[in-house]
């Protein structure tokens, strides 16, 4: 077994105002443009979140184009 530096530390689920979802280091400052979305976790717990919730992956403007 090897020693994974990301499963000790705190990540939170982010997303910008295309409604895209990545997982960002907690405690870090945010880019413009990006919002905490309210789930903190470990690494793998953050991803689990974003494939829960992002499930449509177009940027927000594509799919209002599209409907």
């Amino acid at each position: 077994m090897s020693w994974d530096p990301d499963a000790a530390a705190a990540y939170t689920v982010v997303v910008n105002r295309e409604e895209q979802y990545p997982v960002w280091l907690a405690g870090r400052d945010l880019p413009e443009g990006w919002r905490a979305e309210g789930f903190g976790g470990s690494k793998r717990e953050g991803l689990d979140h974003v494939d829960q919730v992002w499930t449509d992956t177009r940027p927000l403007s594509l799919r209002n184009a599209t409907r």
